[in-house]
Formats: structure tokens, sequence, C-alpha cells
């Protein structure tokens, strides 16, 4: 039979409304728990407030980031719990250095090709987790929900103020950028969040198609401008192999992929 502890005495009024003004609602929750223990075990006085201001600080930090997580969009909730390093065929040295995320620091990007079900998104969707985890903002996309959000900026001359607010975040994600052509309106909204965040942001690009055959599925004067300006202080990385998706798919039916 569990045993329940007594609750601890509510705060004082006064400390309460205090608190309440002063916007501290994580270090309001924990005072009564934080003054109880304080005085059975005499604690210094100073050290009731480091506790309480800590308290107040460590729940902002994670309000923070369930705020950034839900605003960057990202699409699955992956994150490198599941992601199985030693079956990617991203060598290993790479993919550690891209989790320190220096790269994001020093304004360069990250570009990701390879065929279908090889890990690109998987790989750059736990990267922004752990990006949001260092207190960075991020932005995901497909190129068709960039080129809608683009689209409605159009539509009341905003597009200038709406690129500048995708530009306040640290590392902006195109996902994606399929074999399938592109409309012009869609390849002017890709072109235009390049030229904004070149040497100012970081892009992180995945895509079926190696950067150079981009103007295979967009116009060839402004693929080539894009690619310019994206690759210029890029890390460039390829994937290969089968598809995971297939396989385990294959796996699940006792069905052997042909070789």
């Amino acid at each position: 039979m569990s045993v329940s502890l007594p609750k601890a005495p509510p705060i004082p009024a006064e400390l309460e409304a205090l608190f309440t003004r002063m916007r501290f609602p994580y270090a309001r929750k924990a005072a009564p728990d934080v003054l109880a223990t304080a005085r059975a075990q005499r604690w210094d006085p100073a050290e009731v407030v480091r506790i309480l201001l800590a308290e107040e600080v460590v729940g902002r930090d994670h309000a923070t980031r369930r705020s950034r997580r839900k605003s960057a969009n990202l699409p699955n909730g992956k994150t490198f719990d599941s992601w199985k390093s030693e079956l990617s065929s991203i060598p290993q040295a790479t993919q550690n250095a891209l989790r320190t995320l220096e790269w994001v620091s020093r304004r360069e990007n990250c570009v990701i090709s390879g065929p279908s079900g090889t890990g690109k998104t998987h790989f750059m969707e736990a990267l922004c987790h752990e990006a949001i985890d260092a207190d960075l903002r991020v932005s995901w996309f497909t190129l068709e929900t960039l080129a809608v959000t683009i689209g409605r900026a159009k539509v009341d001359s905003s597009v200038a103020r709406t690129i500048a607010k995708i530009c306040r975040s640290d590392i902006i994600v195109v996902d994606d950028i399929g074999l399938l052509p592109v409309s012009h309106e869609t390849a002017e909204a890709f072109y235009r969040l390049v030229d904004a965040a070149y040497e100012r942001r970081s892009l992180a690009v995945t895509s079926n198609i190696h950067p150079s055959g981009f103007d295979t599925i967009m116009p060839k004067t402004m693929a080539t401008a894009t690619v310019d300006r994206l690759m210029h202080h890029a890390h460039m990385v390829e994937t290969s192999g089968e598809s995971h998706r297939l396989a385990e798919a294959l796996a699940g039916k006792g069905v052997v992929p042909l070789t």
C-alpha cells in the first residue's frame, strides 16, 4: 500500500501575489515544497532564493523549447533516439560533425541528397530537434509549403517581411526536393529564400537529386543562381542504398527484396 506524503502548506498570499505579478509561474509552483524543505533543513536564505530562481529558469527553458518545437512545423517527430547510425550510408564522422551544430554557428548550409527512403529527412529532423534543445530556432518547409507561404505574402505585398520573419530562424529547412518539375512561382520562392539567407542563416536542404541537377526541375537561370548561393558555404552529404521504408515493408510481409 502506497503512503502519500503530507502536502506542503501553501505560501503566504502576499508572496503568491508577488510571484504572479513578477510572472514567475514555475517558482510559484515550486515554492510550497521548497519553503517547507527549507524550514525543515534550516537552509540558508540565499539557497532558497537560488533554488526558486533555478526552478523558474528551467521551467521557462522547457516552455520555450516546447513553443519552438511547435512553431518549427517538424514533420514526423523523429529524433536520434530512433536513428540507427550504423545502418546509415552517411559516414559516422560526418554524422558526428553535423550533430555538433558548429556549422550553424558559422552560418553554413547542409545539403543531403540521395535516393528516396535512405534517411535524409529522418537525419535532418533529428538534427533540428537537437538544435531546438540547444536553444536554436528552426523553420521547416517543403518546396510546396514554402511556395504557399510566399504566395500568400504576395497577396498583401508582404513578401519581404515574410522572408525576413523566416530568416529569424537559425536553421531553415527545405525538405524533399524531388524529381518532378516545379512551377516558376515555386522556383522563385526557393530562390528568394536562399538569396535572403545567404551568409546570414543556415539552410538545410534534402533532395532526391544532387543540386547540380536542380536545372532539370526548375528554370536553368534560376537554378544556377540558387545553387551558387546554396553551395558556397555548404556541407554536401550524399546517401545511397535501398529504401529503408521499402525494406521494412517487405520484411513485415515476409518478402525478401530483390538485389
